[in-house]
């Protein structure tokens, strides 16, 4: 047929609704797809769902095909059908008129091995897990009552709103939301840094830091989550000082942020339930606490009442308790009055011991026998001292008698030789002494000459100084002087004020107070 529009050359062509084209699309499927035997990775499991079925889909690295399993058939499966499940599914293909999409309703199931995403989630989880980022010790308890709830979720989901609702509805605090994308290629690096972000605010600063996090997103394919189960959200939530409460997809949607985290919510409402309380039960919790206060305090009053009525009871009357100390209180008195008089004969015998013991020991009787032992002392010295000086006195006659004349003369002698010797040897000691230091004066005499300028002036060189006598070491310094003295090996030559003059001696020429004699000067041009 030649090809025009339809619009411009009538067709034979039969008409079809659109539920018989439906339908005849439907038959030819199941027609031509009786029965297949399908390989595929399961994403996006939801069930059993109310009505007993369920929903997925079967995909592999460039198709995806939906999946349902009805209520009779899920009920016996042998194996029950998980998220990234990698199966091989037998059924029969059909499809569903009401989306104008194909699908296969799946009857049997057989475990094929984990998918690619299964198998890479799982090796991460090993590694993360060898590290010990899940270890039970590492987790916190959350704070019974946060001042302020730090979230990190998207700001236009229903979580979020689902989030303040309930903190709302249970103990009404303050919330700070971080808004990142859930979803997508920088959604894992939005939340890493979100969260590190909250635990880098500092306490009392203008924003306030959190007292807890709440990590939430909705449910959804393991595709869609797969943003909490990369490494840097794991260990930015593991380095978090902050206790944080993870809360990503429904209570069968398990991500590897849940292993790490200090608490996992099964849901985002459930998340704001784990960080407060609910202020009625507080409110009633405090009520009934004090009302049980109250009534046993006065429970155990009236015990104790009742206790001390039943010992008053008990106890005997006053005139019963006071008769037995009444009786030895006059057995006492009794026995007092002899037990003084025996007790003050006693002391009176004491005392006269004292006074005769006394009378023995007085300072008068001491002091005659200390005086009578210091006559004797004094006695004794005295003879001591005759004879010492009696004994000395002999010594020295002796000592007189040996000092001749002769003795001293050759004693002078002696003395007199002794000391020409030792005049001698200083005399020789001092010139030696003197030679040393002359020679190491020479010495000093040389060095000095040959480390003096007087060398250098020698060689050819000047010294070049101004009117006061100070060197001259650059042309600007020469310049700023009145005149310049030019000082050689033989001799000084002052040039300046427009005439020159030599001089043997500068200081000469100054004293006699002559003018120099003028020559031309070395500066006129």
């Amino acid at each position: 047929m030649p090809d025009t529009p339809p619009d411009s050359q009538p067709s034979n062509a039969p008409e079809w609704s659109v539920s018989e084209l439906s339908g005849a699309l439907k038959r030819t499927v199941e027609d031509a797809f009786g029965y297949v035997r399908v390989r595929g990775e399961i994403s996006g499991y939801r069930g059993p769902v109310a009505s007993g079925h369920a929903y997925f889909a079967l995909k592999d690295e460039g198709a995806k095909i939906d999946a349902v399993i009805w209520k009779g058939n899920l009920a016996r499966l042998r194996q029950r059908p998980e998220e990234g499940m990698e199966v091989i599914a037998h059924g029969r293909l059909t499809t569903f008129p009401g989306k104008s999409s194909y699908q296969i309703i799946i009857d049997r199931l057989e475990p094929a091995g984990l998918g690619a995403l299964m198998a890479l989630l799982e090796e991460r989880r090993r590694k993360l897990a060898a590290e010990g980022l899940f270890d039970e010790g590492r987790k916190r308890a959350l704070p019974f009552l946060p001042r302020v709830i730090g979230v990190v979720t998207s700001p236009t989901g229903a979580v979020i709103r689902d989030i303040l609702h309930r903190i709302t509805d249970r103990f009404p605090r303050r919330v700070i939301v971080w808004p990142v994308r859930v979803q997508g290629e920088t959604s894992a690096a939005e939340i890493a840094n979100a969260i590190a972000g909250f635990d880098a605010l500092p306490a009392g600063g203008p924003i306030p830091r959190p007292d807890v996090l709440i990590v939430a997103r909705g449910g959804g394919s393991l595709e869609d989550l797969w943003s909490f189960n990369e490494e840097i959200v794991v260990r930015a939530a593991a380095a978090c000082s902050i206790p944080l409460i993870s809360a990503v997809g429904h209570e069968t949607d398990w991500t590897l942020i849940d292993h790490v985290a200090d608490r996992r919510a099964p849901t985002p409402t459930g998340a704001a339930e784990m960080a407060v309380p609910v202020r009625a039960d507080l409110f009633a919790n405090l009520h009934d606490l004090g009302a049980r206060l109250t009534g046993h305090a006065l429970r155990m009053i009236e015990r104790r009442r009742q206790d001390l009525r039943n010992l008053g009871r008990a106890l005997p009357s006053g005139e019963a308790l006071l008769a037995t100390p009444r009786q030895k209180l006059d057995l006492a008195a009794g026995r007092l009055v002899h037990a003084l008089t025996l007790n003050t004969r006693r002391h009176h015998q004491r005392y006269d011991a004292l006074t005769r013991r006394l009378l023995t020991q007085s300072p008068a009787n001491r002091l005659d026998r200390s005086r009578d032992r210091f006559h004797a002392v004094a006695e004794r010295l005295e003879a001591s001292a005759r004879i010492a000086l009696s004994r000395k006195r002999e010594a020295f006659t002796g000592r007189a008698a040996q000092l001749t004349p002769l003795l001293l003369s050759r004693r002078s002698e002696a003395g007199r030789e002794r000391l020409q010797t030792l005049a001698g040897r200083l005399l020789q000691a001092a010139a030696a002494r003197t030679s040393a230091q002359r020679e190491r004066l020479g010495r000093f005499a040389v060095l000095l000459e040959a480390y003096s300028y007087q060398g250098v002036l020698q060689r050819g060189f000047a010294l070049v100084r101004d009117e006061e006598g100070r060197p001259i070491r650059n042309v600007a310094s020469a310049q700023a002087a009145s005149s310049l003295d030019l000082q050689f090996a033989d001799g000084h030559f002052i040039v300046g004020n427009g005439a020159t003059s030599p001089t043997s001696n500068p200081a000469k020429a100054k004293a006699k107070g002559g003018p120099a004699r003028t020559q031309p000067s070395l500066f006129d041009d």
